[in-house]
């Protein structure tokens, strides 16, 4: 695999898991639909995995909204701004979001560690629970490494001279 591949799979990996969590979904909610109404019983577990690849889709949403900026915003606020003023005042919101996933990584640990450390699997499936309670975890470092992608895209917009259109968060 080459670099721009590689580069390519580290960019769409949270839509990537979502697809999958997204079809894993359907095709298990098919088979407790069919057991259930043709065959006269459900799978216990249909309905425990589905929760869980929920949990995760919810998650790495968070990521994906961060990637492709996609947020709540002040927008009437921000557009009074030229161009640089815009990337200016998306750095520091970008460094406060920062600052809070930073803020909430170690508490996320904490709650995956509790997990491990208690040993609790999950009642249909036996999964270890540290597998879902890592969807945070897993969900704050990637928006905090979206954030950092995002506030070097707007520092290059601030650093930059010219006038090529705001197409910061439109390029991603």
């Amino acid at each position: 695999m080459n670099e721009e591949n590689s580069n390519l799979a580290g960019y769409y990996l949270e839509e990537f898991l979502m697809v999958v969590s997204l079809i894993l979904m359907t095709v298990i909610m098919g088979i407790q639909v069919f057991s259930r109404y043709v065959l006269g019983s459900a799978p216990s577990w249909s309905e425990e995995i589905t929760r869980y690849l929920f949990v995760w889709s919810g998650f790495l949403s968070v990521s994906y909204c961060t990637r492709k900026c996609i947020s709540i915003k002040i927008e009437q606020f921000v557009a009074i701004f030229p161009r640089r003023g815009k990337a200016m005042f998306k750095l520091v919101n970008h460094t406060f979001e920062l600052m809070v996933f930073l803020y909430l990584i170690p508490f996320a640990f904490k709650y995956m560690m509790s997990a491990v450390e208690s040993g609790q699997v999950s009642p249909a499936c036996h999964i270890p629970m540290y597998y879902v309670q890592a969807a945070p975890l897993v969900s704050f470092i990637l928006v905090a490494i979206r954030i950092v992608q995002r506030w070097f895209a707007e520092l290059k917009v601030v650093r930059d001279k010219e006038e090529k259109g705001d197409k910061a968060c439109r390029q991603q």
